[in-house]
This record gives C-alpha cells, sequence and structure tokens, in this order.
C-alpha cells in the first residue's frame, strides 16, 4: 500500500471516529459506517463535510426511528425480575410497552396481534425465522405463531440493541440470537423458513437501490413476510400505500410465486411464498 493509500485509510478513519463519536451513532455496526464514509470521500468531501453527510444518511436510513436513545440498562433489570414464560400478562405487558420506544414497532401495536393473525395465516407453525432489520420487532415474539421447536435469528445493525435482544431471547428460553450484521455488504445465506422485512426496504434503497431486489430475489425461504409504511414519520400518507404496492408489484412482476396482500392502518404488507428454501 503507497502513502497516499494510507493517508487514505487514515482519513477515511479520522471521519468513522467523529461520526462514531456521537451519542445517536455510536453503537451502529462500524463497516456500515466506513462503507458510508468511504463515499462520501470518494466524492471529494471535506472530512467535515463527510461526516455531517454520513450521519444524515445514518440518520434517514436508522437513527429517526429511535426518538431518543434507549436506556438498555434499566430495561435489563426489569427483563430479568419477568416470569420466564413468554405468553405471561407480565412479559406481554412489558413487550408491548418496549415496542412503543421505536416508532415501527410502535405504529403497528393498535393492529399488532391481528397483523401476526392474518399475514402468516398460510404459513402455519414457525419452525425458523430471519428478522432482517429487526429493530425491536422480535418482542413481537409473544404474538408470533411459533412452533415449539422455533429458532430464531434475528439482523440488526445497532450493537446496544443486538446485545438486548440476545438477554431478551435468554431470558425467554427462546432458541437463536441476534447478530450485528449489516444488509447492505451481508446477504443470508442459511435457509429459513420464514422470512421478515418489515418495513426495511424503503431504508435499505437509501443505501443502495439494486438493494431490495436483490435481497427479495436471493433470499432463501419457503415465505418472506414484506412490509411497507404508508405514513411518513411525519404522519403524512402522500399516496405512499399505492406507490409501494406498484413498486413492490414491479419487484415481483416476472417471479413464479403465490403473494398474498394485507392492508393495514399504517402498513402494507405483501406475504411471498417462494417455496421449497427454508428450513
Amino acid at each position: 500500500m503507497g502513502e497516499y493509500s494510507v493517508n487514505e485509510e487514515m482519513h477515511l478513519e479520522a471521519v468513522v471516529r467523529q461520526v462514531l463519536a456521537h451519542p445517536r451513532y455510536q453503537h451502529l455496526e462500524r463497516g456500515l459506517v466506513q462503507a458510508l464514509a468511504r463515499q462520501e470521500l470518494a466524492k471529494g468531501r471535506t472530512s467535515r463535510e463527510a461526516v455531517k453527510a454520513v450521519r444524515s444518511k445514518l440518520h434517514q436510513v436508522a437513527a429517526s426511528y429511535l426518538e431518543r436513545p434507549i436506556d438498555y440498562s434499566a430495561w435489563l433489570e426489569r427483563l430479568h425480575t419477568l416470569p420466564r414464560d413468554r405468553q405471561h400478562p407480565q412479559v406481554k405487558a412489558f413487550c408491548l410497552e418496549m415496542m412503543r420506544l421505536h416508532t415501527s414497532t410502535r405504529e403497528r401495536l393498535p393492529y399488532l396481534e391481528a397483523f401476526y393473525q392474518q399475514a402468516l395465516t398460510p404459513v402455519g407453525p414457525i419452525h425458523s425465522l430471519l428478522d432482517l432489520a429487526s429493530g425491536l420487532n422480535p418482542l413481537a415474539i409473544p404474538w408470533l405463531p411459533l412452533a415449539p421447536d422455533a429458532q430464531i435469528v434475528a439482523w440488526e445493525i445497532f450493537a446496544d440493541m443486538v446485545d438486548f435482544l440476545n438477554h431478551f431471547f435468554t431470558h425467554l428460553e427462546i432458541t437463536g440470537q441476534a447478530e450485528l450484521r449489516d444488509l447492505s455488504t451481508t446477504l443470508p445465506t442459511q435457509p429459513f423458513q420464514v422470512v421478515f422485512l418489515l418495513k426495511t426496504l424503503p431504508c435499505l434503497e437509501q443505501l443502495d437501490k439494486t438493494l431490495s431486489r436483490r435481497l427479495v430475489e436471493s433470499i432463501p425461504a419457503d415465505y418472506l413476510l414484506v412490509s411497507f409504511p404508508t405514513y411518513s414519520l411525519g404522519g403524512r400518507g402522500k399516496g405512499m400505500r399505492v406507490n409501494y404496492a406498484q413498486r413492490f408489484e414491479q419487484l415481483v412482476a416476472d417471479k413464479p410465486w403465490t403473494i398474498w396482500r394485507f392492508d393495514f392502518p399504517t402498513e402494507l404488507a405483501f406475504l411471498v411464498h417462494k417455496g421449497g428454501c427454508g428450513g
């Protein structure tokens, strides 16, 4: 590596450190921050400009869904006082309360039970589930139609959220784990019966316009549950339901898959039966 490349790498690392120094971004998967910083510096931006641009992008794709940092230590203390039965009323109350902390799951709470009952009816009991860009979705596990032997994996880009979810899985004796993974650089290869992409594709397209198609086509799953928000974070509909429906239909137009559509108050969902891929 020549001297210019060494300087370039030092410049890159300086930008990454500055981005991660912000409390909102300090727990983010480092590879994602590094990739975004590299893109911005390649545009000829100064370090200061690159830091601002990367933080802006990260806000769009992730941080804006958390109104404030979550005090995971306090929530862990409460978690460890709960029964281990995931159907216990205290456990469900805890999950509902915590899901309010993330915009994506908070919006789903008024129709939480109906969402999973209706959208997963064709699937039957779930034996293996991969939740991509999960956020706090795994706290809805008490409402999922899981088989007794169900294995669950969640991918997320916030390390502190991953750590909490692993404690949650352990406490409730759920077989599986949460993993720190960036979907813009790593696509899943292990087969699953069901894969969740809940309100995920619009965020990923902020990073890479080709990612939605690559993900939907390549994921080895029997079923994909894909959903889209029908209101912006500011509460405006702006024809989002129609637009996302059209975009998804274009995405799967040439596929021999069975697809069900489900309309909920703030969310549009599609269950895609790819068939014969999952474990």
